[in-house]
């Protein structure tokens, strides 16, 4: 009977510990969790701080970059020259984001986040916001040049007409918009990293 005893004690006493195993890690999962969905809204703050920028700004100021925004006018661009000029071959010439390879490729995972706009260094739940802006063109300057290659929006005249316009006799009222990329970046407790992307324009 004794050693039944025993045995049924060890056995009891590793039902228990893996018990309390899966409770503790069901609690590290719900944790995380919980950490990630709050740096998620978190990430807003750093995208509406980035439009915030962008809409007080006016289109030939766009059309360079910014270091001290974290402003790139192309699409690749990781890296400012003194002169805001994306070099990142460091050839002497703009980068153009069109070439094969590309001077440089933007990934958030491994980009250097220090470059970057810091939206708030705390929110109040230990999130710290950063974030980045990208014009989604090849190189800088504007964008109605010939060799710029650019993804824009444009808009059209509105209203509607029941009448067929001959070809010819009423050309399309067309504006071109470039689009923007914000990339916002959250670091949270006990690591939590979540990166969030908007388009703009």
């Amino acid at each position: 009977m004794l050693l039944l005893a025993l045995i049924m004690m060890i056995a009891m006493t590793m039902a228990g510990i893996a018990l309390y195993r899966q409770i503790g890690t069901g609690l590290i999962i719900s944790r995380n969790l919980g950490f990630k969905r709050t740096a998620s809204v978190a990430a807003d703050r750093g995208l509406e701080s980035a439009r915030t920028w962008l809409v007080s700004q006016s289109s030939s100021t766009l059309e360079q970059g910014s270091s001290a925004n974290w402003y790139f006018p192309g699409w690749c661009n990781t890296t400012l020259s003194a002169s805001n000029v994306p070099d990142a071959n460091n050839d002497g010439l703009a980068d153009d984001c069109g070439d094969t390879p590309a001077p440089s490729e933007f990934d958030p995972i491994n980009y250097n986040w220090t470059n970057s706009v810091q939206a708030t260094a705390n929110d109040g739940a230990g999130n710290e916001v950063r974030y980045v802006i990208h014009r989604l063109c090849e190189t800088p300057g504007a964008i109605n040049i010939a060799s710029q290659q650019c993804v824009t929006i444009g808009s059209s005249s509105s209203g509607g007409s029941k009448g067929a316009a001959a070809y010819g006799t009423q050309a399309l009222a067309n504006t071109s918009q470039p689009y923007f990329r914000i990339t916002s970046r959250v670091l949270g407790p006990t690591n939590t990293v979540v990166f969030t992307q908007a388009i703009l324009y």
